[in-house]
């Protein structure tokens, strides 16, 4: 399979990422990769060094004739989403992506490619290895868990850097060109509860949701896809409040970005309901089926009976659990008012855990305004403290502000449109970029970002196209051609 990949075009960039993906690379684990990218700047015998959070910086000379341009900073992040179907045995902590070509696109068996954003490392890869790319004077910057917190970015400190033109290679569509970003802020609900003893001639179930697409949290927050808690939730309110249903456990989602496609719940019913409850819920069911029938072609809903649980949650907690989470947003909060088709705020309610007395709620909130964010952030808290959650705020991160009067975002701008005869879309995203974070210790650093385009990053579905990144590869060699000189 690997040496399909490394046949593609352009063979350097594929090689290095086929390479890449041999290396389990989860956030928070990144020591594998980070060994992996020290290993490849020393054999090129590249000054080559590791920040004290794990972040990885090769330094390479000009090129002749380009020692009078700007340094730049080329910044990908090597850690990756790890997602899978549920049917897919397979072990992200040891094992390599097992990729395949489709058509146009290279995508895996049942797991995250990790072209998000492995493409932009290996694109960096290449450049760094070159002896033919004519370019100024590079730093290459790999962060790490910028996927489950940023903390690379956040961690790096000023001083590392000499750079003043900042390029990011982890924009997902290749006629894009990005001048900013939306931050983020983790919301967790938490609470304890008591355990009650199920009574007599009672039925139990569980309920699976599963076959949506999931998606990017940010990136496809706007898209109207299924979230697999907010339909279980909608099922188990159905239930409780006509059949006195009760639950014993819940297992809904997993990361925060990543825009959930199971869950799964244990319950019961009282056995003289077993005729009413699936009426009504087969009745709801096909309703939710209606309503995705477009958007999530396969999305199931199954309810199969099963041995009966030793406990379920107690009453009161579970009314204010479950009427908490209804009443949290899921989606888009807000669209921007000055960017046309920009999503401002939103939230994913990402992960739904009840189990052995104690309840989890994760979601993540983004947005580009600072104040909205922290808006939406409350309104989240507010819901879940009246029922009794504690609620805490982390892992909170700023936005990437457009600066329109960028002299690179002229520049790559003027360039698309001599390579392909049509204008880039300029653009902010509702994504978590790492710009906005490196730019509170690099506050002079002129920023852009691009990449080729990644369809259904986050989720199993994930593909990256053959011929955007023949594309973009072009784009960035042009691009280092023309940085300019220093003043």
């Amino acid at each position: 399979m690997n040496s399909e990949i490394k046949n593609l075009e352009p063979k350097a960039v594929w090689k290095n990422f086929a390479d890449l993906n041999t290396v389990p690379r989860p956030s928070k684990k990144e020591e594998r990769v980070i060994a992996f990218i020290v290993d490849f700047g020393k054999k090129l015998k590249l000054e080559t060094v590791v920040d004290p959070v794990g972040n990885v910086i090769i330094k390479k000379r000009a090129t002749a004739g380009f020692e009078n341009r700007k340094t730049i900073v080329m910044q990908s992040h090597l850690d990756m989403v790890h997602q899978k179907n549920s049917d897919t045995d397979f072990d992200f902590d040891t094992q390599g992506i097992e990729m395949y070509v489709d058509g146009d696109w290279v995508t895996a068996k049942g797991t995250t490619l990790g072209a998000d954003n492995g493409l932009g490392v290996a694109a960096i890869m290449s450049v760094l290895e070159s002896t033919t790319i004519a370019h100024p004077a590079i730093e290459a910057l790999f962060t790490i868990d910028e996927e489950t917190g940023m903390t690379g970015a956040m961690g790096l400190e000023a001083g590392y850097l000499d750079g003043e033109i900042l390029l990011n290679l982890d924009t997902e569509e290749d006629d894009e060109i990005g001048m900013g970003c939306a931050g983020g802020i983790d919301v967790t609900a938490k609470r304890s509860y008591s355990e009650e003893a199920i009574s007599e001639n009672t039925l139990a179930f569980t309920i699976s949701v599963n076959g949506l697409n999931g998606g990017h949290s940010g990136m496809d927050i706007h898209k109207g896809l299924g979230n697999a808690n907010k339909i279980m939730n909608r099922i188990l309110f159905d239930g409780f409040e006509n059949f006195g249903l009760r639950v014993s456990e819940i297992n809904g989602g997993s990361l925060r970005n990543a825009i959930p496609r199971e869950s799964e719940a244990t319950v019961v019913i009282d056995t003289v309901s077993k005729e009413p409850f699936f009426f009504e819920m087969n009745e709801l069911i096909n309703s939710i089926y209606a309503e995705f029938k477009t958007i999530e072609p396969n999305l199931s809903i199954e309810i199969s009976e099963v041995n009966p649980p030793e406990k379920v949650m107690e009453l009161g907690v579970q009314e204010g659990f479950i009427k908490s989470v209804y009443a949290t947003l899921n989606g888009v909060y807000r669209m921007s008012p000055d960017i046309k088709d920009l999503v401002e705020t939103s939230n994913n309610i990402a992960k739904v855990v009840v189990k052995d007395g104690e309840i989890l709620v994760n979601c993540l909130t983004r947005s580009s305004s600072e104040s909205n964010k922290i808006d939406l952030a409350n309104s989240i808290r507010a819901a879940f403290e009246l029922a009794g959650f504690d609620v805490t705020f982390s892992g909170e991160y700023p936005g990437w502000l457009p600066n329109i009067n960028s002299e690179i975002l002229k520049i790559l701008d003027n360039l698309y449109e001599k390579l392909h005869g049509e204008k880039a879309k300029i653009a902010a995203c509702h994504a978590g970029l790492e710009c906005g974070i490196l730019g509170q210790n690099y506050p002079e650093m002129d920023m852009v970002s691009f990449g080729p385009t990644i369809l259904g990053a986050h989720s199993p579905d994930e593909r990256a196209s053959i011929s955007s990144t023949q594309k973009i590869w072009k784009f960035l060699q042009e691009i280092l051609k023309n940085i300019p000189k220093k003043e």
